[in-house]
């Protein structure tokens, strides 16, 4: 277990650790010159148990709450404690409604000094305390009056902590590890040390980590638990890391910085949370107020989005986005601390939702349903709630990077289907990609509706066309799966229904049989369109439309505008430059322009028009054929 302390300044938060542990702590200095908490104090002591409660003192001055923060996060029980002198003062407050914030929901209090007062202040002020703790999640929690001077009451206290211990349930060790540092320093002899309190997972000396946001690998050389020394340490622990890494020094690592599984690295500086405004605030949050966020030992500045409207009361609950300042590490469920721009007063705070939120469409209605969605607890209990409202699916890496729960410990509900993309797996809602791929039927049969003349839409066309709101990779994946199935048909890059077909008029049929003689005549050189409208005595327009029509239809290829080569002369042309590259190794324009005989221009036209096929791909100034084209495989050109 590990307990953290909270209190106004000069409440006697560090005499009761020492009367409770035996131990001084760490201490630095200047306060013990001060008589002052500055920074946090660390002891370990064995209560009875015979195991290690870790305690984490920290600073009761309206200065150091940044501090403070930074070791409320990750404590299994809070000891608050108030003098019995001064009573409930204004960092009383404040240290417990950051501690309220940050989901802490076990807490012990130590009204301590009682041996200042008269019996009847102390009834006083355990009725102040009461009255303070009534309104929120800790009410009810027991109070102790102490004297760290005197040991009245401290076995009392130390057999509730005991209680709380027996009590607490072992944090899940199943997701990767993470650690959040609040102290690194060298030590003669070993090197780097990094301490902090392990949010998930398991460590072991030899493992490798990641140092977040600076993304710079480290190696666990060894390792204290509790301050013991391991070989393992777990969710839960107080962990002292011995590190080592390539030019790897002190100066380099902070407090805020995380250690964290190779898996869980890439920082955000955009994040979607659910946000309250503490009550006691005097006035409504603007949207796109500066802020300090505090997450882990973290402490970083940025602005708060409101997400629905420009205000929020105190008291309110909102779905907020922080865009922040400097890159963060977080996952779903992580507690925020957001204090205003100077950092002298905690505004509210929350639960982070999505640690990568998106730019843009933050404030839509599908947006904001995801954001619903993600308010559970758990990965199997949102997901029947997320993949129907995810427009593009979602990817499962990602998730078990948001959430931090490894793939295989997953339970997927049974209304899931898995998609494969050529850009990874996506996860959907059976129903939803069902209705996708039913959605291009009509959308076909509308476009030909529209478009009797045209074979019908390419593939691009046809995603803006029926689904615009589908990301490529995934409308792609939905295009495939309707052809395997035979419901869309392809004519080379063209889409369309199987029983649709294009076909000429009696009068294009006529000017077609006029046509393909001086088509099939010019072979590498056919006519420009104006050539055979002159030759015929016929409309430039005219001619260019049944060309193209033709060209849709899969009998000519238009390689520039005005310029149609039959499929014939399209194939030789091909089967030229395989043998190009047979012999030469590459495919040179100098070498094709002479091999048929025309221009430069007309040579370069040709192989750009091969290049947008898919059939080679341009090197500088050479040439191949692609490995996967239909001319590797000597399969049809389109």
């Amino acid at each position: 277990m590990i307990v953290g302390t909270a209190g106004h300044i000069d409440h006697g938060k560090t005499a009761l650790l020492k009367a409770l542990t035996g131990q001084q702590g760490d201490r630095r200095r200047e306060e013990r010159e001060r008589g002052i908490t500055i920074d946090l104090g660390y002891a370990y002591a064995d209560l009875g148990d015979g195991s290690l409660t870790g305690f984490i003192d920290v600073p009761g001055h309206e200065r150091f709450v940044h501090n403070m923060v930074a070791g409320a996060s990750g404590i299994d029980c809070m000891l608050l404690v108030v003098a019995a002198d001064d009573g409930v003062m204004p960092q009383t407050r404040e240290h417990l409604a950051i501690v309220e914030l940050l989901g802490i929901r076990r807490a012990l209090v130590a009204l301590t000094k009682i041996d200042r007062v008269e019996p009847a202040r102390v009834e006083e002020v355990r009725q102040q305390i009461t009255e303070l703790l009534q309104p929120g999640p800790l009410a009810g929690s027991a109070i102790f009056p102490v004297s760290s001077i005197e040991g009245r009451g401290i076995d009392a206290l130390r057999q509730a902590l005991l209680d709380q211990a027996a009590r607490i349930d072992a944090r899940s060790d199943s997701g990767y590890f993470r650690l959040a540092i609040d102290r690194a320093f060298s030590v003669t002899g070993a090197g780097v040390v990094a301490t902090g309190t392990a949010f998930a997972g398991r460590v072991q000396v030899g493992d490798e980590l990641m140092l977040s946001p600076l993304g710079r690998r480290v190696r666990v050389r060894g390792l204290h638990a509790q301050n013991r020394e391991a070989n393992e340490a777990h969710a839960g622990q107080r962990v002292a890391l011995n590190l080592a890494g390539e030019r790897l020094a002190v100066e380099q690592i902070s407090r805020g910085d995380w250690l964290l599984a190779p898996a869980l690295q890439g920082a955000t500086r955009r994040i979607d949370i659910e946000f309250t405004l503490l009550a006691s605030e005097a006035r409504a949050l603007k949207h796109w107020t500066p802020v300090h966020l505090h997450l882990g030992a973290q402490d970083i500045t940025g602005r708060i989005a409101l997400l629905e409207g420009e205000l929020i009361a105190p008291g309110g609950h909102v779905h907020a986005q922080l865009q922040l300042n400097a890159p963060l590490h977080a996952i779903h469920g992580d507690r925020v601390v957001l204090r205003d721009q100077s950092a002298q007063r905690t505004l509210g705070g929350g639960r982070v939702l999505d640690p990568f939120a998106p730019p843009r469409n933050r404030h839509r209605q599908a947006r904001l349903a995801q954001l619903r969605a993600l308010a559970g607890e758990t990965l199997e209990e949102i997901l029947p709630q997320l993949l129907p409202s995810a427009v593009n699916g979602v990817d499962p890496t990602h998730l078990e990077r948001q959430f931090n729960r490894p793939r295989q410990t997953w339970q997927l509900p049974d209304d899931a289907v898995e998609i494969t993309t050529r850009q990874g797996a996506r996860l959907f809602d059976r129903a939803y990609w069902e209705y996708l791929g039913q959605s291009l039927i009509p959308a076909l049969q509308r476009f030909h509706e529209e478009q009797p003349d045209e074979l019908g839409p390419d593939r691009d066309r046809l995603r803006r066309y029926a689904l615009p709101q589908l990301e490529r990779p995934v409308f792609i994946a939905l295009l495939e799966q309707a052809l395997a199935e035979g419901t869309v048909q392809a004519s080379g890059p063209w889409l369309h229904l199987p029983d649709h077909r294009v076909r000429l008029s009696d009068e294009e049929e006529a000017l077609k049989a006029r046509l393909w003689p001086l088509l099939e005549a010019g072979q590498f050189n056919p006519p420009w369109v104006r050539d055979m409208a002159k030759e015929l005595g016929i409309g430039e327009d005219q001619i260019r439309h049944l060309l193209r029509k033709l060209a849709r239809l899969g009998a000519l290829q238009q390689v520039v505008k005005d310029l149609f080569y039959t499929e014939t002369a399209t194939r030789q042309l091909a089967d030229l430059l395989l043998d190009i590259e047979r012999e030469a190794g590459v495919i040179r324009a100098t070498t094709f322009r002479d091999r048929i005989g025309l221009g430069r221009k007309r040579s370069i036209q040709l192989l750009e028009h091969f290049d947008r096929l898919g059939l080679t791909r341009r090197f500088g100034n050479e040439r191949k054929i692609r490995p996967d084209s239909a001319l590797a495989t000597a399969t049809e050109i389109r």
